[in-house]
């Protein structure tokens, strides 16, 4: 399980309004600012977000490498992989067709697996995904 990613953007307000207009489709709400004045030397200022207290994915401000990283949050519905698209496309994403885009069933990998897949404002790949079977009593 992963506990953090940092994702590096060219426009740092630009990023914060878009994933504050996005993730909380997704339930996550939380914000916090980390000044890197607080870390070792030469650590970045970062912009978190997260949930139930935990801050897991983080912007930083810099050179984006859009085809390094692909991240894929978590929904808890198909209504939610819905919201999320929709509020992505609202501000700012584009659609990544190639990966499936508006949301709906992703056959190739399972019946069950419901997604929709965007660009953010940096080109980084992101998918909303809903795996029904991942949110039942009895697990994988």
């Amino acid at each position: 399980m992963l506990d953090h990613i940092f994702l590096t953007v060219s426009d740092l307000a630009r990023s914060i309004s878009f994933y504050e207009a996005v993730l909380p489709k997704l339930g996550i709400t939380g914000r916090h600012d980390y000044d890197g004045k607080d870390g070792p030397p030469g650590h970045p200022d970062l912009k978190g977000f997260g949930a139930d207290g935990r801050f897991f994915f983080w912007l930083r401000q810099g050179t984006p490498h859009p085809d390094a990283v692909h991240v894929g949050f978590v929904a808890d519905s198909e209504e939610e992989v819905r919201a999320a698209y929709d509020a992505a496309i609202v501000s700012g994403a584009t659609d990544n067709v190639a990966a499936g885009g508006a949301p709906g069933a992703r056959l190739h990998y399972d019946p069950r697996y419901y997604a929709a897949n965007v660009f953010d404002p940096d080109g980084y790949s992101l998918e909303f995904v809903y795996k029904n079977w991942q949110h039942e009593s009895s697990g994988i």
